[in-house]
């Protein structure tokens, strides 16, 4: 039992970026048969939702804290559209037609070489949200990206950055095929 937990623990620490709870949007929608890499390439993948990040730099103290208020806000700003029950996106978030907010990473992680934090966006909302969010990120830099299961496309080739162009480290970045599940890919 220990083994199967820490192997499951190694693969959701080194599957890169995608969270269970893309995953679940994912899997809603996206036909069985075709949840495998022998099938459509990622070429015309369909875009199930997206992820706004803002980065900031994590020993800048000023920094750190106009980016916990930027997050405040945002959350304030949409609060009729998250989740109300659970502002966390976790696989129990409820509603994946619903926004929902990642934790906040301190430090660099999965392909972010910085500190950073995110929001779950069904496509219905992106519009308005990233439309606020470069309005009101002041000094941050903001990376927006679709979730499709084709990790690296999403965060290379249909990423959009508002502010300074920050490194993608996608050596991390394991899914990449539509529909894709990181907790089924081996490292």
């Amino acid at each position: 039992m220990l083994t199967v937990f820490l192997a499951a623990l190694l693969v959701v620490c080194t599957s890169g970026h995608y969270h269970d709870y893309d995953w679940k949007v994912m899997n809603k929608t996206f036909p069985e048969e075709l949840k495998n890499e022998e099938n459509e390439p990622c070429d015309n993948a369909k875009i199930y939702s997206y992820h706004i990040h803002v980065l900031f730099w994590q020993n800048n103290e000023e920094r750190v804290i106009s980016a916990e208020t930027l997050r405040k806000n945002f959350i304030e700003n949409f609060k009729e559209k998250f989740n109300q029950e659970k502002i966390n996106c976790t696989i129990s978030a409820g509603d994946p037609a619903r926004m929902c907010s990642f934790e906040v990473d301190k430090d660099p992680a999965g392909p972010f070489t910085t500190a950073q934090f995110s929001f779950f966006i069904p496509p219905k909302d992106l519009q308005e949200t990233s439309m606020w969010m470069l309005q009101n990120k002041g000094d941050h830099d903001v990376f927006i990206h679709p979730n499709s299961g084709c990790e690296t496309h999403d965060h290379t080739k249909w990423n959009t950055f508002s502010g300074a162009k920050w490194p993608i480290d996608d050596s991390v970045l394991k899914c990449n095929y539509p529909g894709c599940n990181p907790s089924v890919i081996e490292s």
